[in-house]
């Protein structure tokens, strides 16, 4: 049957039209493909490099950077939360890097562990050293350390990332993942830290105090124990004493050094720091032990001078007490003036004046 020519013309027309819309769509649906499939490539990669880290931090350089980060479009199917480290750093004990280190680890490892498959595969641990990767460290403008930040899906400059505020350092690996939790809307769960003994040493141990304690309850009913000692509780009483006031138990929780280096002077060392809120453990233990000789002189003018007849000899012993104690609290006093700025003043009755 022949085609009038009048209907030949939109026939053709038609024909063109079906076919390039064919061909835009098939080509959209491989664009589509091929995007979804290489997503799931670096997701897949990510997931490997993971599994070959113990903690399930991943280590990075510049090129694994580049791949996963700014080489990809956005957004991506997963966040990155990476620890900028610097090896040569680590024997800054105030920095406290190592430390940090491990918490972050324990972090990542706590992570993984308390989230299925797909919550673990959207969001990953990382570190950087800095000597292995000093373009990724100007990539993310990090100028100074500890440093955390977080890479969301949708963030095209890295400088453009989330910060992790010192604050957020404070509580180590609880404080981080509330960090974590609060930005990603994703659950960390509890932090799963590793006992301090194992199985094996624990048993050991147990064997070694039931050993101990039959002999120790044998003297303990025969009164001959190094508890029915008075020069032990002695002792005892003056470690408590200094242990309470030398700060060491804040020294302890926030894990403060003895002393840090001077920056303007490498050579020079700084036992007491300027500033209120802060001490460094020589500090405290420098104001433990003034206050223990203040606190050792009234217990031997109060228990021991008053047992000596002689009175001359008391009254020597008294003035020597008064005057190294007044030498004592006056320097503790003029070491809180100077880290805080407040002094303490005398005030006379007026009836005096």
């Amino acid at each position: 049957m022949a085609i009038s020519p009048a209907l030949l013309l939109p026939l053709l027309l038609f024909t063109v039209f079906l076919s390039v819309s064919l061909h835009h769509s098939t080509a959209d649906s491989y664009s589509d493909s091929d995007s979804d499939s290489e997503t799931s490539d670096l997701v897949t990669e990510l997931l490997y490099l993971r599994s070959q880290s113990k903690s399930g931090v991943i280590h990075l350089n510049d090129h694994i950077v580049s791949r996963f980060l700014t080489s990809t479009k956005t957004p991506r199917p997963y966040s990155l939360l990476i620890f900028f480290d610097a090896k040569h750093l680590h024997s800054k004990t105030e920095l406290h890097l190592q430390d940090l280190h491990t918490e972050f680890s324990l972090l990542s490892s706590s992570f993984i562990s308390n989230n299925d498959a797909s919550s673990a595969s959207s969001l990953f641990f990382c570190d950087v050293e800095f000597k292995e990767s000093q373009n990724s460290f100007a990539l993310f403008g990090v100028n100074s350390l500890p440093h955390i930040r977080l890479v969301g899906p949708n963030v095209k400059n890295p400088k453009d990332s989330e910060q992790m505020d010192q604050g957020d350092f404070s509580r180590m690996a609880e404080s981080m993942a509330e960090f974590v939790e609060s930005r990603t809307k994703l659950t960390v769960g509890p932090i799963n830290r590793p006992p301090m003994l194992s199985t094996n040493q624990i048993a050991f141990l147990g064997v070694i105090l039931l050993i101990w304690a039959f002999f120790f309850i044998k003297k303990l009913l025969t009164k001959d124990t190094f508890l029915h000692d008075w020069k032990v509780w002695l002792l005892g009483a003056v470690f408590v004493y200094f242990f309470s006031v030398s700060g060491a138990m804040f020294n302890i929780i926030r894990k403060m050094p003895m002393f840090l280096v001077d920056r303007n002077d490498p050579n020079k060392l700084v036992f007491f720091y300027q500033g209120s809120g802060m001490q460094l453990g020589g500090e405290g233990f420098a104001v433990g032990f003034l206050y223990t000789i203040v606190g050792l002189l009234l217990g031997v003018v109060t228990h021991v001078l008053v047992r000596v007849k002689n009175r001359t000899a008391q009254r020597v012993v008294m003035g020597v007490s008064l005057v190294i104690s007044f030498w004592a609290v006056r320097k503790v006093v003029h070491l809180d003036n100077w880290k805080t700025g407040y002094g303490v003043h005398a005030f006379w009755p007026t009836s005096w004046s």
